[in-house]
């Protein structure tokens, strides 16, 4: 594979085509991880503390869920670290299809798996399992696709390229409530019993279909030529945390304004809308549905705009817009109208997008491609084990110790001003190391000299 992609030798129309199908590729096996991470967050609000927390209080069992829902992101950067070791040593392709098997299998496990009626404290403790397994596997998945994406493209406009595969966020996302949605309208009081078990299990046809579309790619020409050169790292993470500790620092700390509140967007405003707003599961769940829409064409857009305007202004756009926003979302919610809920939940996707759109590449471009898979997974992944994953528990807590929504704005608002702070750096290390990507690339993949017969 290596022989066929080394240092680009292929004709445009080739190369086009390969980029077409890296970029759907992509796309389509990260939305069906994502698929799978956010439909156990989705459940986990609205079903997981009667099925196995019934013992325990409603705020108790909250609290039990989410955490559990944590340890997917705790597992995050043991993905990130497994799989970017094997995607800088055996490559890109190969790595992806392990990511999306061992997804997809976990999750269908936890479709079939019992509750704690049958097991007692075991359906937990199995459950935590699988979520391990999910999330060492979304770990592994993120930056696998977008460099799969980067660094099959030639030119000058790799934020928009690497913004498809973030556009599986919004699309798994999508897919996620949609499901639970149809199946909640389906089976009715009988969700919380058995219904919510049918997206689980739908899973299972959605991989099938991304391992079809993925064995279809050949590795990326980069890589090849880093195998054709014999510069394949030989330990790439701790080489990776040796020279280039400080960029995956700064990502982590750049991605908490994105991260944190971006579960109290789509998972933890489905517990705080119905239980401190008295609003109907399915409006609920509508509503994120529709903002998810939205979010399939802005993630792309930002990341568009952001080879125009640059990188770091437009993810700094991102934060200070999150910072302007965070006390008038929980303002939004409180009022109780069905209109403004939907504005605040809609709304609170674009300022999201803001940074997500340009953050695959503002991340990627940060290291050099013999260490690329490593890095930017690390630096990733690292932002959910302190972000995202306590985000819908530090709501919860912030909720129950203050009896006010905007305790949980002011956290939101400070995850902006430690993000601007890190992005603002992450952004003047990066214009070198972007420079010398650039360069990289067009050396690395422009087409090799014509051969005499």
């Amino acid at each position: 594979m290596a022989e066929e992609t080394a240092g680009l030798r292929v004709d445009d129309a080739e190369q086009r085509k390969q980029v077409r199908r890296a970029v759907i590729a992509s796309t389509v096996g990260t939305s069906i991880e994502w698929y799978d991470f956010f439909l156990y967050g989705t459940v986990a609000a609205l079903a997981f503390p009667k099925l196995f927390f019934p013992s325990a209080s409603a705020y108790a069992g909250t609290l039990e869920s989410f955490a559990t829902f944590f340890v997917g992101f705790a597992a995050r950067p043991v993905g990130a670290w497994i799989f970017g070791h094997f995607g800088d040593r055996i490559g890109r392709k190969s790595t992806l299809i392990v990511t999306l098997l061992l997804m997809g299998i976990a999750t269908f496990l936890i479709g079939v798996m019992p509750t704690y009626s049958t097991l007692g404290v075991w359906a937990a403790v199995l459950l935590i399992v699988l979520r391990i397994c999910q999330g060492i596997g979304v770990g592994g998945e993120w930056g696998g696709s977008v460099l799969m994406s980067m660094e099959w493209h030639r030119g000058n406009r790799r934020g928009f390229i690497a913004s498809w595969p973030q556009a599986g966020v919004p699309i798994g996302l999508a897919l996620s409530i949609g499901a639970v949605r149809i199946s909640s309208e389906l089976t009715g009081d009988n969700f919380t019993t058995s219904g919510w078990r049918y997206p689980f299990l739908f899973s299972a046809l959605l991989i099938l279909v991304g391992l079809f579309i993925r064995l279809r790619v050949l590795e990326t020409p980069l890589f090849a030529k880093v195998l054709e050169m014999k510069e394949v790292a030989k330990a790439p993470v701790p080489e990776v945390l040796r020279h280039h500790w400080r960029e995956i620092g700064l990502s982590a700390l750049a991605r908490m304004a994105e991260q944190a509140p971006f579960y109290i967007f789509t998972t933890y405003v489905l517990t705080y809308g119905t239980a401190e707003l008295g609003f109907q599961r399915n409006f609920l769940l509508n509503a994120v549905l529709l903002a998810a829409i939205v979010s399939l064409f802005s993630t792309p857009f930002f990341g568009y705009l952001s080879d125009i305007v640059g990188r770091r202004r437009m993810y700094l756009i991102g934060t200070v817009a999150l910072l302007a926003f965070a006390f008038p979302y929980i303002g939004l919610l409180n009022s109780k109208t069905s209109a403004l809920v939907v504005v605040a939940i809609v709304a609170s996707i674009l300022v999201h997008d803001m940074m997500y759109g340009p953050q695959a590449a503002f991340i990627a471009e940060s290291f050099p491609t013999r260490l690329r898979y490593s890095g930017a997974s690390l630096g990733y992944q690292l932002a959910s084990v302190v972000a995202g994953g306590p985000a819908p528990l530090l709501a919860a807590w912030l909720l129950h110790t203050f009896n006010s929504g905007y305790a949980i704005a002011g956290y939101m608002a400070l995850t902006g001003v430690i993000s601007s702070v890190a992005a603002a750096m992450l952004g003047s290390r990066n214009l070198a190391a972007s420079a010398a990507a650039e360069q990289e690339m067009r050396q690395q993949t422009a087409p090799a000299p014509a051969v005499e017969a």
